[in-house]
Protein backbone atom coordinates (compact mmCIF):
# COMPACT_ATOMS: atom_id res chain seq x y z
CA UNK A 1 0.00 0.00 0.00
CA UNK A 2 1.17 3.42 -0.90
CA UNK A 3 0.73 6.56 1.19
CA UNK A 4 0.78 10.09 -0.75
CA UNK A 5 -0.40 13.34 0.75
CA UNK A 6 -2.89 15.14 -0.36
CA UNK A 7 0.37 17.53 -1.73
CA UNK A 8 1.86 14.60 -3.96
CA UNK A 9 -1.73 13.33 -4.86
CA UNK A 10 -2.35 16.85 -6.66
CA UNK A 11 1.10 16.29 -7.80
CA UNK A 12 0.53 12.98 -9.11
CA UNK A 13 -3.12 13.44 -10.03
CA UNK A 14 -2.57 12.30 -14.35
CA UNK A 15 -0.86 8.92 -12.99
CA UNK A 16 -3.37 8.20 -10.33
CA UNK A 17 -5.07 5.58 -12.28
CA UNK A 18 -1.43 3.64 -13.25
CA UNK A 19 -0.28 4.13 -9.79
CA UNK A 20 -3.61 2.62 -8.45
CA UNK A 21 -3.48 -0.16 -10.55
CA UNK A 22 0.04 -1.09 -10.08
CA UNK A 23 -0.08 -1.03 -6.26
CA UNK A 24 -3.21 -1.90 -5.72
CA UNK A 25 -4.47 0.45 -2.65
CA UNK A 26 -3.15 4.00 -2.06
CA UNK A 27 -3.84 5.39 1.45
CA UNK A 28 -4.31 9.47 1.21
CA UNK A 29 -2.92 10.81 4.48
CA UNK A 30 -3.61 15.38 5.85
CA UNK A 31 -1.09 16.29 8.39
CA UNK A 32 -0.26 12.38 8.58
CA UNK A 33 -3.49 11.09 9.50
CA UNK A 34 -5.70 8.75 6.83
CA UNK A 35 -8.29 10.27 4.97
CA UNK A 36 -9.26 8.69 1.84
CA UNK A 37 -8.03 4.97 0.50
CA UNK A 38 -8.42 4.64 -2.95
CA UNK A 39 -8.56 0.62 -4.64
CA UNK A 40 -8.88 -0.33 -8.02
CA UNK A 41 -12.58 -0.47 -9.65
CA UNK A 42 -11.87 -4.17 -10.70
CA UNK A 43 -10.21 -6.62 -9.22
CA UNK A 44 -8.61 -9.42 -11.56
CA UNK A 45 -10.39 -12.23 -10.33
CA UNK A 46 -10.12 -15.89 -11.20
CA UNK A 47 -12.80 -16.93 -13.34
CA UNK A 48 -13.87 -20.76 -12.28
CA UNK A 49 -13.78 -23.53 -14.31
CA UNK A 50 -17.04 -25.30 -16.57
CA UNK A 51 -15.70 -28.42 -14.69
CA UNK A 52 -14.86 -26.74 -11.00
CA UNK A 53 -18.93 -25.69 -11.68
CA UNK A 54 -20.21 -28.37 -12.51
CA UNK A 55 -18.41 -30.43 -9.68
CA UNK A 56 -20.58 -28.38 -7.29
CA UNK A 57 -23.97 -28.69 -8.49
CA UNK A 58 -26.04 -31.65 -7.32
CA UNK A 59 -26.57 -34.49 -10.09
CA UNK A 60 -29.90 -35.23 -10.78
CA UNK A 61 -32.01 -38.46 -10.30
CA UNK A 62 -33.27 -38.31 -13.90
CA UNK A 63 -31.52 -37.26 -16.91
CA UNK A 64 -32.65 -33.67 -18.02
CA UNK A 65 -34.34 -35.17 -21.30
CA UNK A 66 -36.71 -36.92 -19.49
CA UNK A 67 -37.36 -34.07 -17.06
CA UNK A 68 -38.10 -31.88 -20.40
CA UNK A 69 -40.11 -34.60 -22.13
CA UNK A 70 -42.31 -34.92 -18.60
CA UNK A 71 -42.44 -31.52 -18.66
CA UNK A 72 -44.04 -31.27 -22.33
CA UNK A 73 -46.42 -34.28 -21.99
CA UNK A 74 -47.61 -32.13 -18.83
CA UNK A 75 -49.28 -29.50 -20.88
Amino acid sequence: MKKLSIREVRKELAQLDELVSREGEVMITRRGQPIARLLPLRSKRIMPSHADLRAGMPRLKKGSEKLIRAERNER
